[in-house]
């Protein structure tokens, strides 16, 4: 029988969205298993800041890398980079900030297109990317952080619902592919979780209800059996253990970290 083996020293990390929120503290999460982890986002003093609450590993050298998630080309050369940096990566996060709330009949085309771009399209670049090294090394995990919306589709979220569940299928059928390389795809569905993201969806429909964002987010809260937010902490906890040794055969799979809320099994 094997040990519970959580170690992730001399492994290397790419965690993209990793600014703020989910993203940074699942960055945190793995550097603290002693990994070494390259921030990726769009804002670089937001990814400075976040630099500075990495823990401290003894031989261990963070990174950042820079790019604009909406154009898949540049994200595509800057995160080639940064794998130039790191030697390759062992571990994929795929996060990305949402699409704007607002009903699918009130959805454009384009609009479809830039979220598609910028969580399917990227998704898939980066896995291409990454994967003939993690095939090569026997060695490979990607997790993408993506919405409970993936099993029950979240009213007002027309896009999102719609992007989120494209990723879900591209997940599954990707792990299936790569299972014999030892490189394992998993999927992390947040529910209503403490997030600058989560706030800025709240205000924007207390606008369009006319109410106040407060009030909005009394009602979630009411809807979550738990009685409460998630903290972007505890997300990441199952991100980082889909990354560890002990995961190693754990592939194609969700997993719901939302308090209890999603009405389905």
């Amino acid at each position: 029988m094997t040990n519970f083996d959580t170690d992730l020293y001399n492994r290397t990390a790419l965690v993209c969205g990793a600014s703020q929120g989910i993203g940074l503290a699942s960055a945190v999460s793995l550097a603290s298993l002693g990994c070494r982890v390259t921030l990726f986002a769009r804002d670089p003093q937001r990814l400075g800041e976040a630099m500075a609450e990495l823990p401290i590993v003894p031989g261990v050298e963070h990174d950042i890398a820079v790019a604009d998630f909406h154009d898949p080309g540049m994200v595509l050369n800057e995160a080639a980079g940064a794998m130039d940096r790191a030697g390759g990566f062992d571990i994929l996060i795929n996060n990305t900030g949402g699409p704007p709330g607002g009903t699918i009949t009130e959805a454009t085309g384009d609009a479809f297109l830039k979220a598609m771009n910028a969580h399917l399209v990227n998704n898939q670049n980066l896995a291409n990317l990454v994967l003939p090294g993690m095939k090569q090394n026997g060695f490979g995990r990607i997790v993408n952080i993506i919405s409970t919306s993936v099993k029950c589709p979240i009213p007002g979220l027309g896009i999102s619902n719609t992007v989120r569940a494209a990723v879900a299928a591209w997940a599954k059928t990707l792990a299936g592919e790569v299972a014999r390389d030892k490189v394992t795809i998993n999927s992390v569905l947040p529910g209503f979780t403490d997030t600058t993201r989560l706030s800025s969806l709240f205000e924007a429909k207390a606008g369009r209800m006319g109410t106040d964002a407060g009030r909005v987010r009394d009602e979630a809260v009411a809807s979550i059996p738990m009685g409460r937010l998630g903290e972007p902490e505890e997300v990441a906890a199952a991100v980082a253990f889909y990354c560890t040794p002990a995961a190693s055969y754990i592939t194609g799979t969700v997993l719901a970290v939302d308090g209890g809320r999603t009405p389905t099994i």
